[in-house]
């Protein structure tokens, strides 16, 4: 048996991010190669540098879809060694579980998460009994899973959580724990809870369960509240929490990583304050934010999913400015500094809203000095032009031609 890094930290108070861009994200019709699973796999981890396994779980995907699928699994497992915990997902068979242990089993910190229905609704669907049936099965898959490779931890998530009797839920963490597991995750597996729900059905589950059983959460974002109900699970003492980059994952999603992960630890004094009285810091190691811009613009390269101008903490619109006050006083419009912080550069845009000094800073860069008149000239063109293409931002090639015109002389570029 090794050590199960992701349990300790957990029981530590250290925050653990469980990674579904590659293994739930597909079900939000995307697919990445296993050379790309890879290649994001590394990239997280570095976040944490050599704590990476303790601080990150890359569910790397589902080996009974088919043997690309196998084969995508064993290769992170292989190639990322080291940088995380890799986890293979499978449903509540035994030759489910063996085909996931086998994919990952040889590997450091290697696991398993074993998917059990734990709602009366969910049960019958999935399995065709109770939900007291499937989860008393879910406890000897767990010990049959121990028995296939005591090196490979194995964890529960216990499907539509949501919808099921919270004494249920902590008698059966109880019982999957006792039998080797080590987290259990508790799933709003169809993203209808409220945050009080959310808060009221871990904190509910934790106490009952005993301080033995490592609780993670799998909140799902239909109603667009899947990253307060997250926050509500680490206020109730949860450490293990999942997330997905971009937020990509069945349906409407999930909570964003590049979210969960600056939230908890841009500001630590805040972080400190969610997470409750605890002596232990957030982290083994500080993240290094500066790679989030880097590996969002992977995930949307390798997806198709856009990063859009209104996208948090990644997108296009992080870092621009385009009108006056802002421009003036960027610090009052901004929660956080976006160079000092994730290493993007701040931008001055063209649009309908440019005042005067966007203009003339813009027409600097461009090689051009303004005096008062022409850049008053300059900005009725911009604003001008920005409607009669009927699109905001004014592209800088077109304002620098209208510059030469403007002021009769070539752009002057700098030495």
């Amino acid at each position: 048996m090794v050590q199960d890094v992701v349990r300790e930290s957990a029981l530590a108070g250290r925050v653990v991010l469980w990674e579904e861009s590659a293994r739930d994200g597909a079900q939000a019709k995307t697919l990445m190669s296993a050379e790309f699973r890879v290649r994001l796999a590394r990239e997280h981890g570095r976040i944490f540098g050599a704590d990476g396994p303790r601080h990150v779980v890359f569910a790397a995907g589902f080996p009974a879809v088919c043997p690309e699928e196998f084969e995508a699994v064993r290769r992170v497992a292989v190639e990322a060694e080291g940088a995380v915990s890799v986890a293979a997902v499978c449903r509540g068979s035994l030759p489910d579980v063996r085909q996931a242990v086998t994919a990952v089993r040889g590997t450091a910190h290697a696991r398993v998460m074993v998917v059990v229905p734990a709602s009366e609704a969910m049960a019958r669907v999935m399995v065709h009994r109770s939900a007291h049936e499937a989860l008393e099965a879910g406890v000897a898959l767990v010990e049959e899973a121990r028995g296939l490779d005591d090196a490979v931890a194995v964890d529960v998530c216990l499907a539509d959580a949501s919808r099921a009797d919270h004494a249920l839920l902590a008698a059966y963490a109880q019982a999957i724990t006792g039998a080797g597991a080590g987290t259990v995750v508790l799933a709003d597996t169809v993203g209808d809870q409220l945050p009080t729900e959310a808060a009221a059905m871990f904190g509910r589950v934790r106490a009952r369960s005993g301080p033995e059983v490592v609780l993670a959460s799998h909140l799902h974002n239909d109603l667009g509240l899947g990253l307060a109900n997250t926050l509500e699970a680490l206020r109730a003492g949860i450490r293990v929490v999942t997330g997905s980059w971009l937020g990509i994952a069945e349906r409407s999603g999930m909570v964003a990583t590049e979210q969960l992960l600056f939230l908890l630890a841009h500001r630590p004094e805040r972080a400190a304050r969610l997470l409750g009285d605890q002596t232990a810091p957030a982290w083994w190691s500080t993240p290094d934010l500066t790679r989030l811009p880097g590996i969002a613009r992977m995930v949307s390269q390798e997806t198709g999913v856009p990063l859009t101008v209104t996208t948090p903490i990644v997108g296009s619109g992080v870092g621009t400015i385009s009108t006056g006050t802002p421009f003036v006083h960027p610090q009052l419009f901004q929660p956080f500094d976006p160079q000092a912080v994730l290493g993007i550069a701040p931008s001055t845009v063209l649009t309908q809203l440019a005042s005067a000094r966007v203009v003339t800073a813009v027409a600097a860069r461009l090689g051009h000095e303004l005096d008062r008149e022409q850049a008053q000239r300059a900005m009725h063109w911009v604003k001008a032009q920005a409607y009669r293409q009927g699109r905001a931002v004014v592209d800088e090639g077109a304002f620098s031609g209208y510059l030469d015109g403007l002021t009769g002389a070539a752009p002057v570029t700098a030495r």
